[in-house]
């Protein structure tokens, strides 16, 4: 089977909700993305011959083809097509396998996998809470769903709980977790660990002065146990905040995907070859396990073991979540998330995918390493792993 190459990797930093990105057009801060990948990669843009975006909140500024409008917004030419996919928090990870599996195919030879999310300017939820206060519809859950499930909602809320309840993680664990996440994310940014990564932004600060956006906004440099564990439950007696989940967030990443034939045409340099994609389904109501199950799958699938893997990101929608699968799997806990996750960095949802890629990748080439493995769980009890190897 053919190969499929990541040539070029990057994202922008992260804005808090109502923070620094909040001025940004959702196709506007795609668009720079996109115009940073081909400038790293030093490639043609009309070379490009598909961009697959990932966004969740199809809705006000990201609707009508966020993909095909950040296209439009940037420099490539407009013969450049595009495609905008939801699989909820793996979108741009899923953008990742879909572009891959064309280039591993042979139907393409460069194509572009993309993600964007402005929680600023189209709140987590819109797309099915705006028909809901028209007196539209019932919701995306019709009855005979909720009947098969016995619930009236499915909560990513609830999961959470529920994946700290049956992995006997208490609050104060995730609280240390939250703590950890912090504190390697901003060791990372004092570092210049993210630098390479990052697409600045031009944005207005408070004082009226413009400035690039280069840093992600959500880290608390000066987190401590403390404030954390202060933070108020989501609901009573349970284990989940603020605090020990991620941060809504604003950005746009992106990576480009091209055949061993489009390497050698365009003189381009590979970072990694992609060695596995797998995706799974699984329970709907605890919903974010599935991440477990599936990165077993991916390493069966791939004859690996865990510990032939030298570096993990694994999404940290809420602490819960990658303890749990730490616990299960195995893993060395020293590989995981190692410039922290999105309790710190932040979680723009559509564009997580391929922000945790980028930052995978860079930290394989800083560390020396070869083999990464990158898992996200999503909405619906949906779990995508990524392997790849650092060339």
């Amino acid at each position: 089977m053919a190969e499929a190459f990541i040539v070029a990797a990057a994202r922008t930093a992260g804005g808090r909700k109502g923070g620094a990105l909040k001025d940004w057009h959702p196709a506007d801060m795609a668009a720079e993305v996109l115009d940073g990948l081909v400038a790293r990669a030093a490639l043609d843009p009309a070379a490009v011959e598909d961009v697959i975006m990932g966004c969740v909140g199809q809705a006000g500024e990201q609707a009508f083809h966020i993909g095909r409008n950040a296209v439009l917004a940037s420099s490539l030419p407009t013969s450049v097509p595009a495609v905008t996919i939801d699989r909820q928090c793996g979108s741009s990870q899923q953008a990742i396998q879909f572009a891959a599996q064309a280039v591993m195919s042979g139907t393409q030879d460069v194509v572009i996998a993309a993600g964007v999310e402005s929680m600023s300017r189209v709140p987590m939820g819109l797309p099915f809470t705006l028909p809901l206060q028209h007196g539209i519809g019932t919701g995306p859950f019709s009855a005979r769903i909720r009947e098969r499930f016995g619930v009236q909602m499915f909560s990513q809320f609830d999961g959470a709980e529920m994946i700290a309840e049956k992995y006997q993680l208490p609050k104060e664990r995730l609280d240390a977790f939250a703590l950890d996440s912090h504190r390697k994310a901003a060791a990372a940014t004092l570092a210049g660990a993210f630098e390479a990564e990052i697409v600045p932004l031009k944005v207005v600060a408070e004082d009226g002065e413009e400035r690039l956006h280069v840093h992600d906004e959500g880290i608390r440099y000066d987190a401590t146990l403390e404030g954390i564990a202060a933070v108020k439950p989501l609901k009573e007696g349970g284990r989940i905040t603020a605090a020990n989940a991620s941060q809504i967030c604003d950005g746009a990443s992106g990576v480009v995907v091209a055949s061993a034939a489009a390497v050698k045409a365009h003189a381009l340099t590979p970072l990694a070859r992609i060695f596995n994609l797998t995706v799974t389904g699984g329970d709907p109501v605890i919903m974010l396990e599935e991440v477990i199950p599936a990165t077993r799958r991916a390493l069966d699938r791939a004859g690996m073991k865990i510990d032939d893997i030298d570096l993990f990101e694994v999404n940290e929608a809420f602490a819960p979540v990658p303890l749990a699968w730490l616990q299960e799997t195995g893993a060395d806990p020293a590989h995981l998330n190692v410039n922290g996750g999105a309790i710190a960095l932040g979680h723009p949802l559509g564009a997580s995918g391929t922000k945790l890629m980028a930052t995978l990748l860079h930290a394989l080439r800083a560390r020396g390493k070869r083999y990464g493995l990158q898992t996200m769980c999503e909405g619906g009890g949906l779990a995508n792993v990524t392997i790849v190897e650092r060339l």
